[in-house]
Parts: structure tokens; C-alpha cells; sequence
């Protein structure tokens, strides 16, 4: 009898203690599936349902079908934005205040989503939802990406059944950085056999939701797909690339005309809607040369291609739907996490890691480069006055808090729950508002408990009555905006916005006042006109500041990030690694920034062996300690500029110890060793200053495209027992560079 006792008593507290323990709650009758489709750093004009050339069928037909939003707004930044879709809670209240990538140890920036804030899926799941995400997440802490977790921010333990995607801001749509749940994985193919990132994210897309429809046809599902289009590297078929040069000849000065008109015909914004002047430091487009006009078209058309790209394969997704009866019982949300990325800088980037480690690219060299632009040993971003024309008629970008940066394109199409056809909606919402409207429109409550954990209240009010009914109220209760310390709010219609110079006092902050209701694009500072209304919506900016977890204000990005790397490695000067391991993330590997350091791999070897030994990174950036023709060698690969050295000598058949030391002082010397003795030296200026790639590491082989000049994976054919990396104490990192760096990566 005891013993049944305790078998019950152990199963009550199993089921009391396991997070999501399988749900006997069924949803409403009726509850529609639902697919939400999330685009990282397009602008608010760039489908064309939105006023663009590029072409985005897929997309038009669902706006056709259902509704464009133009007052839909989101915080800035993608981890943020995701923060508060997923939450329905401000991004600050539920500790997402900046990004995922650091901790400063205040509650609204720990860089990971609280417990006491419930997610979409977790509360689907625990309502009878079969619950799926593809794609990026980049809501945990990139430090806790690595094989020992911990996994309770990852996409599973945070109320997802399934998982295929990447953890991180970014990666490389040739060769990603892949997890399958909690593992992870390779890519099923490689640039040269066609594969691209975006098909195979769509692949399982599909496949998750078959494999939901044979299993539980019953059962409503929820797919959260984030794409990482539009997110540099911009890469895509060249063919599509190519075929956007004539479209953006023109310059970004005329496309911005282009799509203004375009945006008053479809009634996207007003027909008295101004054009902002050119956001500071964009240039005229007649002041460039030929060649430089030939190289910012491409780099525009790498980011078109990109964006077309992604729409082909979005219709290989809604037309399984169709062809499996669901679509039209199917809620889908076609949206963008941030307006268009500044992160390219006035001329943009054929190779982004090059310039942050100090290996600039003149423009002859973008031009001697152009065919490789979205390719695989590429990381193209566009110049800013592409991103001031995808976000047309806004001004400023991502990161900022004018329009520019929040203020993005919502579609959402339900044919059975949606009777209206082709119509806009501009009442304000803002992302928060997203989890209470579709569980409004489920007859979904969230509930007091999740997991054993009381949750605080939903933020975001629900936006459903605009599904049915244009004139529906916008948003009642005021919102505000801030991110590395520029700030905003809204309320009433009205907007108060201040741009922060990073390093500047906060309280020498210049605010200004828009009706936003009589005033699309933010034109008319009526801030000298209406003193008193400014002043109050700043004092309710502070209150909404103090109460969501915004204090205090930090605009330090470098020191931020240089904070949280110490933070994370601290003391620890030694990694070893050994045979059989997986992949490394890159924030989860050696810090080798900035700092002399040894590596070593304990290896017997045959007569012919070769392969890599250890790489971090890729084509674009990295390093590689490898055996090819009975010799050592080390390649430093910075921006796709290698420099190696090879060993003077050939190698021994035997146990050996081979190794490459880096000693930082007036440049950089590499020296190899074998056995512990000198074999081999090369000095450079260049080296990892700010970072070492942002594809990771990996033991034996060179997983994704090759560090070096041999075709990867080039698996080591010989025994390989462990590599030991040990740093030295001397690392000394450029705070504000680094901060420069990670910030173009998110």
C-alpha cells in the first residue's frame, strides 16, 4: 500500500513540477490554426503590397485576401520586438530591455525572457495547440547557446514542441548555424549543391505541420516561421540578385519618390504625407560616381533578391496549406521585427568582418568584388540610404525610435475569420498588443500560472475589433519606446520622440512632438508650438519608463558588450576540446580577441593524413590550424584576406603535439610548432580586434564554408585526441569597436 502511496505521490509532483505536462484542455470549437511569418529588418515600404518594385506576390495575395496595418509598431530591434510579440508584455517588464547578447544585471536587461512572463506557445500549448518555430529565435542569451544550455530560454523550453533554426541575431543562409531542438545539426547541403537557408527553413516548415495533420488532424497548431531575409549577409541566387540592378538604377533618392507615390495610390499613407529630408549622413545619389553607383545598386539588389527569394518559397508553404485544406481555417500574420538596418554604414559592405577587424574595403576593391556579392564568401550589407529607402516615407533606421525604426508592415490574412478584402488599418498597435489579440480572438485568457510560476499582467491590449471593423479604436493606454537611449511615446495620437547622440547626457536630449494622426512621417516638430503637451508626454514617458523596468538609461554599447564577454569566460584562460564533440557557438568559444594565446592538438598521424584540426569561422572570417601535404599549417582568414604559414619541414608520422601560437605586440606574429619546437612564423597587422566570426567552432573539421584555401568540411583522416586552446592574460578590447561590431550582427 505504501508503495502505491508513493507512486501516486511521485506522479502528483511530477506533474505539478514538469513544465508543460501534456495539456487534457482542448481548444475552443473552432480555434483556427495560426502562421506567423516574421521578417527580420525589412522596412515599412519594402513588400509590395507596401509600395515596392521588389516582387512579393505571395505576400500581396495574402494583403488582397485580408488586411495591411500601417500604424503596426515594434521596438527597434529583433530580440526586443520578439520579446514582446511572444510575450504580449513590453520588452523591458519581461528582462529583453536591448538584446540577447548581454547581461548588465538590472531586471529589464538580463538579455533572457522572465518565467512570470508566459509565451504565446506556452499558453497555446497548455490549451490543446500543437506548437512549432522555425527559424531564428535570439530571445536567450548567445552565451548559453552551447551544448551545456541551460535550455530553459531555448525555443522548447519555452513552450515549443519542435524546433529547427538558429539561436543567434544572424547567420551565414549558405552555410548556418543549425539547431534541431536542442541540438545541433548540419545543413543538409551546401552552397555548390543549391541549398540556401530559407528553403530549407520553409522545408520544415512543412514538414512540421504534415507531420502535426497525419498525427493530431484535429488539433489546432501554431507555426512561428522567422526568416532570417532580410538580415545581412544579404545572400540569394544570383540570377534573382541580378535581375534588380535595371529596377534600382536609379539611386535611392528616386526610389523614395517612387514609393511614396506608390504608397498614396494604395492608400497606405495619406495623400498629404511629406518626404523627410535625408536622414544625416545619407548623401545625394548624384554626388557618387558611376562605379560607386554600380556597387550600392548591387548591394540594394542583393537585399531585393533576398526579399523576392523568400517570397517564392512563402508560396510553397501557403499553397501546401491550400493543397491541405487548412489555409483557410489559418490565421496568418506576415510582419517585420524592426524597420531596415544602418548597420551598413554610407557605403555599405561587400565583406562586413573585414572592416571590423581593421581590413577596410576601398571602393575599387567592392568594385573588383561585385559578382560576389550575396554569394557565399560574402557578408553584403547595403549603404544607409538603401535602408532610408526601404523605410520610406520614415525617418532614421533600426535602432532608432522615429518611425523608421518602429514602425513596420503587418499583414494578416484568415479567409474564414477575416470577411473584410484588400483593406488597410491604421489605428495604432504596437508588438505587445499581438499575444492578447489572437488570444482574444481564440476566447483564450492568459492564465494566473504557468509552470508553477504566478505571471504579471498582459501589457498589450488586444487590436481584434480592427479585424472586423475600420473604425475601431486604437490603442488606449500610452506606449512607450527605447532602445540604447534613444526614446519615445505615444499617446492619443500623438508622438514625443528624442534622438540620443551615444555619450551624450541624457538630459541634454533634444525631444519633438509629432501628431501622428495628421502627420504620417514625422515632418512638422510642432515641439516650440505645444510646450505644455511635449512636457506632459515626457512625464509620462518617465512614469511608463519606471514602471516597465527602463531604468536606469545605458547608452554604452561597447563596454556592454565587452562587460558581459568577462562576465561570461571570466577567469578562464583555458578550453579543451575533444574528439567527438559537437559545434561551438562563436560566443560560447575562445575569446581570442585582442590577445596572444596558444592552440595545441594532441594527434597521431598516419603517412597521408590531413584535414583540419580546429576552425572558428568561415569564408568571411576566422582561423584554421591544419595538416595538408605532409605539412602543418595555420591560415588567419580576416574579411577573406588569408594569411598562413606553413611549417618549414614535413610532418612525422607518430603522436604529435601541433600547435600555433599567436604573440600580440606591434602587429601579430604566428608561429607554428611541432612537438613544442619552432617550425614555421609569420607576422601580419592584421588579427581579431573586435571580433573572430560570427559562424562558430569546430574540432576536427571545418563544418561550414572553409576558413582556409581547401574544400571544407576536410575532416581530419588522422586520430585526433584533444586541442587545447590557452589565452593569456593580455587582452585588451576595444570597447566601442566591439559594440560597433555586435551591433551590425543583430
Amino acid at each position: 500500500m505504501s508503495g502505491s502511496r508513493d507512486a501516486a505521490k511521485v506522479g502528483r509532483t511530477l506533474a505539478d513540477s514538469v513544465p508543460y505536462w501534456p495539456p487534457k484542455v482542448k481548444p475552443p470549437a473552432g480555434s483556427p490554426n495560426i502562421l506567423v511569418v516574421l521578417f527580420d529588418d525589412v522596412g515599412f515600404s519594402d513588400f509590395g503590397c507596401y509600395g515596392s518594385p521588389i516582387k512579393t506576390p505571395t505576400i500581396d495575395k495574402l494583403a488582397a485576401e485580408g488586411l495591411r496595418y500601417t500604424g503596426f509598431h515594434t521596438t527597434a530591434m529583433c530580440s526586443t520586438t520578439r520579446a514582446a510579440l511572444l510575450t504580449g508584455r513590453n520588452h523591458h517588464s519581461v528582462g529583453m530591455g536591448c538584446l540577447a547578447n548581454f547581461d548588465s544585471g538590472f531586471p529589464g536587461y538580463r538579455g533572457k525572457i522572465a518565467k512570470e512572463a508566459g509565451t504565446l506557445p506556452e499558453i497555446l500549448r497548455g490549451q490543446g495547440y500543437g506548437t512549432y518555430m522555425v527559424g531564428k529565435w535570439h530571445a536567450t542569451p548567445v552565451n548559453q547557446t552551447g551544448a551545456a544550455g541551460p535550455f530553459d530560454g531555448w525555443p522548447l523550453g519555452r513552450g515549443f514542441n519542435r524546433f529547427y533554426g538558429f539561436m543567434d541575431a544572424e547567420t551565414d543562409q549558405f552555410s548556418p548555424e543549425l539547431v534541431r531542438d536542442n541540438t545541433p545539426v548540419e545543413a543538409p547541403a551546401g552552397y555548390r549543391d543549391g541549398y540556401h537557408l530559407t528553403e530549407d527553413l520553409v522545408d520544415e516548415s512543412i514538414r512540421f505541420v504534415a507531420d502535426h495533420i497525419a498525427d493530431a488532424p484535429d488539433q489546432p497548431w501554431l507555426l512561428w516561421l522567422a526568416l532570417g531575409a532580410c538580415h545581412a549577409p544579404h545572400q540569394a541566387p544570383m540570377d534573382i540578385i541580378r535581375s534588380y540592378d535595371a529596377v534600382f538604377e536609379d539611386g535611392w533618392d528616386v526610389e523614395r519618390e517612387r514609393r511614396l507615390e506608390r504608397q498614396k495610390a494604395m492608400g497606405i499613407v495619406p495623400a498629404d504625407t511629406a518626404l523627410p529630408p535625408r536622414n544625416d549622413g545619407v548623401r545625394p545619389w548624384a554626388d557618387y560616381s558611376p562605379d560607386e553607383q554600380k556597387v550600392f545598386t548591387r548591394l540594394q539588389s542583393a537585399f531585393a533578391g533576398m526579399l523576392d527569394h523568400a517570397d517564392r518559397h512563402l508560396a510553397r508553404l501557403v499553397d501546401f496549406l491550400e493543397q491541405a485544406g487548412v489555409k483557410d481555417d489559418t490565421l496568418i500574420l506576415v510582419l517585420s521585427d524592426n524597420g531596415a538596418s544602418q548597420e551598413g554604414g554610407p557605403l555599405g559592405f561587400v565583406n562586413a568582418m573585414g572592416p571590423y577587424n581593421m581590413k577596410f574595403e576601398p571602393m575599387p576593391e567592392k568594385l573588383a568584388r561585385i559578382e560576389d556579392i550575396g554569394g557565399p564568401d560574402s557578408h553584403s550589407n547595403f549603404p544607409q540610404g538603401w535602408a532610408q529607402a526601404s523605410n520610406t516615407p520614415l525617418r532614421r533606421y533600426k535602432q532608432n525610435t522615429h518611425g523608421g525604426g518602429i514602425r513596420d508592415p503587418l499583414v494578416i490574412s484568415w479567409k474564414n475569420g477575416i470577411a473584410a478584402r484588400g483593406e488597410t488599418r491604421g489605428q495604432f498597435a504596437h508588438a505587445c498588443d499581438l499575444t492578447p489579440t489572437l488570444l482574444e480572438l481564440l476566447g483564450m485568457s492568459s492564465p494566473d500560472v504557468i509552470a508553477g510560476v504566478a505571471q504579471m499582467p498582459m501589457e498589450g491590449e488586444s487590436f481584434a475589433a480592427s479585424l472586423s471593423d475600420a473604425g475601431a479604436p486604437a490603442k488606449t493606454s500610452p506606449q512607450y519606446f527605447e532602445m540604447f537611449g534613444h526614446r519615445g511615446l505615444w499617446k492619443d495620437g500623438w508622438k514625443a520622440v528624442a534622438f540620443h547622440p551615444p555619450g551624450a547626457p541624457f538630459d541634454k536630449d533634444v525631444w519633438e512632438l509629432y501628431h501622428l494622426d495628421a502627420d504620417f512621417s514625422e515632418t512638422n516638430d510642432l515641439a516650440q508650438t505645444e510646450p505644455e503637451r511635449l512636457e506632459a508626454l515626457i512625464d509620462e514617458w518617465w512614469a511608463q519608463a519606471e514602471r516597465s523596468n527602463v531604468l536606469p538609461l545605458d547608452d554604452r554599447f561597447g563596454p556592454r558588450f565587452a562587460e558581459n564577454a568577462l562576465r561570461h569566460q571570466g577567469a578562464r584562460k583555458q578550453f579543451v576540446f575533444h574528439k567527438g564533440m559537437g559545434h561551438v557557438p562563436s560566443d560560447c568559444a575562445p575569446d581570442v580577441r585582442s590577445r596572444s594565446y596558444f592552440i595545441e592538438a594532441d594527434v597521431t598521424l598516419g603517412e597521408g593524413d590531413e584535414g583540419v584540426l580546429i576552425a572558428h569561422g568561415d569564408a568571411t572570417s576566422g582561423y584554421s590550424l591544419f595538416v595538408r601535404d605532409g605539412r602543418l599549417h595555420h591560415t588567419l582568414n580576416v574579411g577573406g584576406l588569408r594569411t598562413t604559414v606553413s611549417s618549414q619541414a614535413p610532418l612525422e608520422p607518430g603522436r604529435r603535439r601541433l600547435g600555433v601560437q599567436c604573440v600580440q605586440g606591434d602587429g601579430r606574429r604566428f608561429i607554428l610548432s611541432i612537438d613544442g619546437q619552432p617550425a614555421g612564423e609569420v607576422a601580419t597587422h592584421l588579427g581579431f580586434m573586435t571580433l573572430i566570426s560570427w559562424s562558430g567552432l569546430d574540432i576536427g573539421r571545418d563544418r561550414g564554408s572553409a576558413v582556409g584555401d581547401y574544400a571544407e568540411p576536410f575532416k581530419f583522416t588522422g586520430a585526433l585526441r584533444t586541442v587545447t586552446v590557452t589565452m593569456d592574460a593580455d587582452q585588451a578590447l576595444d570597447g566601442e569597436a566591439v559594440g560597433a561590431a555586435e551591433l551590425a550582427r543583430q
